[in-house]
């Protein structure tokens, strides 16, 4: 993917016209070539990091009073540490290949926090590059060299201010995968893509043949106007289409997954199954079982009952993995579809398929590790009337679990 340049916010761009070595990468603020002392007296140059949090052109105040910084820990002229900054130190890794080495805390006199980031950089700049100036009076952090920022190698057309906000980069790049599919859009998989949609998968390639109408529209994220439905999109067009304002790598497949088209599933790193033909279902899981590729296959079961006048049912969550495979065929509908009663009404419900998506992706983040997951079970069901959540098959075993 190539290099796209990042317009500065105005706040960051004023420090950048003082002099300041200013860069942007990953949702972080980096300020370059801060001259402080060490313990043995000699000046250095370290990094001052800050997390950005609100909207491109309009960050407002920072989060927090804190930064992160880069080198040995400042100290005065003396060579005594500058203890008004100290927080914590150790090894901070921000995002992959970025380390900052201590954690800072020091807030303005008088307040709770900074108005803007250009104030509490310049705070934290001078408190520690003026004792390096004692030794060396022209030891200056405004060397006027300017750095072009650059978004690289990145799917989102902003960057994930969530993620930096939260300080979880490194945490969330375990979910880059190559490639995911999703296979089926009739109401969980359109969650599905939303949730995933939003963590750094290079491509999401999305298959079904199906055409998006009105009644798609009341079981789907999102509100499709009038006008949309007008235009008879496919679902696959329709959610790409929503979804490329955000972010790179929407593929949409206006095709059913058949015997004919299959191998065009070859060389995923995962799968989502969203479907409601069991003929489907056993058709794609024993591909990607043979091909070793893990998958998640999702089912919900909403069934009326007229005397009460409402609805009971369960939505089931199942990954299947080149580890543990063996337990599928208990709990996933194979069988013939006219022997089914899990999808014989169609009825969906968008709080339960946004539900049973929920399941679905945070058992493939654990997958990933972004979650811990300390039994991993590969088996989860919500039943709506008892409110239970069950789960079953952990890793290594062959029987029950719940």
């Amino acid at each position: 993917m190539s290099q796209r340049p990042i317009v500065l916010d105005p706040d960051l761009k004023r420090l950048q016209l003082e002099g300041y070595e200013v860069e942007v990468q990953n949702g972080y603020l980096l300020v370059h070539s801060i001259p402080y002392v060490n313990a043995q007296r000699v000046v250095l140059r370290g990094i001052a990091v800050t997390n950005l949090n609100g909207n491109i052109g309009h960050l407002g105040a920072p989060s927090d009073h804190q930064i992160w910084f880069v080198g040995e820990y400042p100290c005065h002229h003396t060579g005594v540490p500058i203890e008004c900054i100290r927080n914590t130190s150790g090894l901070f890794t921000l995002w992959p290949g970025f380390e900052a080495q201590h954690r800072f805390s020091n807030k303005p006199d008088g307040a709770t926090g900074y108005p803007d980031y250009y104030s509490k950089m310049k705070n934290y700049i001078s408190i520690i590059s003026n004792e390096a100036k004692v030794i060396e009076p022209d030891a200056n952090p405004c060397t006027n060299n300017v750095i072009i920022s650059v978004e690289e190698d990145s799917v989102f057309r902003y960057w994930d201010s969530a993620s930096s906000k939260a300080n979880i980069l490194n945490v969330s790049s375990k979910l880059a995968v190559n490639k995911a599919a999703i296979i089926g859009f009739g109401g969980t998989g359109s969650y599905i893509l939303d949730l995933i949609a939003k963590t750094p998968v290079k491509e999401i390639h999305l298959f079904d043949g199906d055409t998006f109408l009105q009644h798609n529209a009341f079981r789907a994220p999102g509100a499709a106007s009038i006008k949309t439905l007008e235009e008879r999109l496919t679902k696959v067009k329709y959610f790409a289409l929503i979804y490329d304002a955000m972010r790179t790598g929407i593929i949409p497949h206006a095709d059913f997954i058949t015997e004919e088209n299959i191998c065009e599933l070859l060389g995923f790193d995962f799968v989502f199954i969203c479907v409601d033909k069991s003929a489907v279902r056993k058709l794609v899981s024993r591909f990607l079982q043979n091909q070793n590729i893990p998958f998640i296959d999702v089912g919900m079961e909403l069934t009326m009952i007229p005397e009460e006048n409402n609805l009971i049912g369960t939505c089931r969550a199942t990954i299947s993995t080149p580890d543990k495979s063996d337990h599928f065929d208990r709990y996933a509908p194979l069988g013939s579809d006219d022997d089914n009663d899990l999808y014989r009404s169609n009825i969906q419900v968008a709080d339960m398929n946004a539900l049973n998506a929920a399941l679905a992706v945070i058992k493939w983040k654990q997958y990933c590790g972004f979650y811990q997951d300390l039994f991993k079970y590969h088996h989860t069901t919500y039943s709506i009337n008892s409110h239970s959540l069950t789960r079953a098959e952990l890793t290594g075993t062959s029987g029950d679990i719940e």
